[in-house]
């Protein structure tokens, strides 16, 4: 069964540490991707495109600063992809997906921990999934690696960033009739 992420439900946080005193909170606005799985529902492939450029902190200065060269550079890596290696069920709906993460031409792996819905119909007929994902990167580990070192020691940004997902998909059209 294949599903395509619902873009409008879908949304991917991220926290990193200011300064190592504030957690900067921030967003990506735009994701697109599918999902597979078999028949009882255990997903077997996950695939996403994040549009770089459609991130948001609330800040639009530190919003430039992050689409410019010194991080994503989004003129020439527009997107930020995901696709899954193995999915490896840990019981219940919860599941370790293992994937490759590319962000600036530079593709690294990742594991994420997540959380799957079972299917439900919505008002309007469609076939519904939701999911939650979570996990932690080392941003230097994909060339993003701009920084100042504060006079007390600390890093102006943390290189640790934490980040959250949150998913609805919708079963695609031939999927649903099936």
């Amino acid at each position: 069964m294949k599903w395509n992420l619902d873009s409008s439900h879908t949304s991917v946080a991220f926290v990193v540490k200011h300064m190592g005193l504030f957690n900067a909170r921030g967003q990506f606005k735009k994701i697109s991707g599918t999902l597979e799985a078999d028949a009882q529902g255990v997903p077997s492939r996950i695939e996403a495109v994040i549009d770089a450029a459609s991130i948001e902190t609330g800040e639009a200065q530190r919003d430039a600063h992050l689409r410019s060269s010194d991080f994503l550079e989004v003129e020439k890596y527009p997107e930020i992809r995901f696709v899954s290696t193995q999915i490896e069920p840990l019981g219940g709906n919860r599941y370790r997906i293992q994937g490759d993460l590319t962000i600036r031409g530079v593709t690294k792996p990742v594991v994420l921990e997540a959380e799957l819905s079972p299917p439900i119909k919505d008002p309007w007929g469609l076939t519904r999934t939701g999911a939650t994902a979570s996990g932690v990167l080392n941003r230097k580990d994909w060339g993003l690696t701009w920084n100042q070192v504060l006079e007390f020691g600390a890093l102006l940004v943390g290189e640790e960033v934490r980040f959250n997902i949150e998913v609805e998909a919708v079963a695609a059209p031939e999927a649903a009739t099936a």
